[in-house]
């Protein structure tokens, strides 16, 4: 190896580092703790171009009110046409629910989450990765009214 192919590959492993630390540090704050659970897989999406929300006229239930919008009393089946690609559920409701859904990429269990709106008030948010057709249950008891969102 010669001394501009040292050179450069030594300048490529220093960037590397640099961003590595440059990428875990925004997703901090002040004492070091994180900003948020997806902090880095967000900022990471959003430099690759991440992926798109699913389109919320390609989201189906029994439940739906409108287009997009889901009145939810106990239990409803949502069913997710074919996104085309890896792209993501996302839904909101001023209240909290459940939701679970097969993992994407052919992996053989189901997650399953529960959320709720956070203490300042701001939506309760969910968002599934999906890469294929798919069929997301949501559960709330009490019933809530939940939005597939765009953003």
């Amino acid at each position: 190896m010669g001394g501009r192919q040292k050179v450069l590959v030594v300048g490529v492993g220093v960037l590397l580092v640099v961003l590595f630390v440059g990428v875990v540090g925004v997703g901090r704050q002040e004492g070091g703790d994180p900003v948020g659970r997806h902090s880095l897989v967000e900022l990471l999406g959003r430099v690759g171009g991440g992926a798109g929300a699913v389109d919320p006229d390609s989201v189906q239930a029994e439940c739906a009110e409108a287009p997009g919008r889901l009145a939810v009393v106990g239990d409803c089946a949502v069913r997710v046409a074919d996104p085309g690609g890896l792209r993501l559920l996302i839904l909101r409701s001023p209240s909290g629910f459940a939701v679970e859904a097969p993992a994407p990429g052919g992996a053989d269990f189901t997650l399953t989450d529960t959320v709720t709106p956070a203490e300042d008030g701001t939506d309760a948010v969910a968002r599934i990765a999906v890469d294929r057709p798919s069929i997301v249950m949501l559960r709330c008891p009490t019933g809530c009214v939940v939005t597939v969102s765009r953003q």
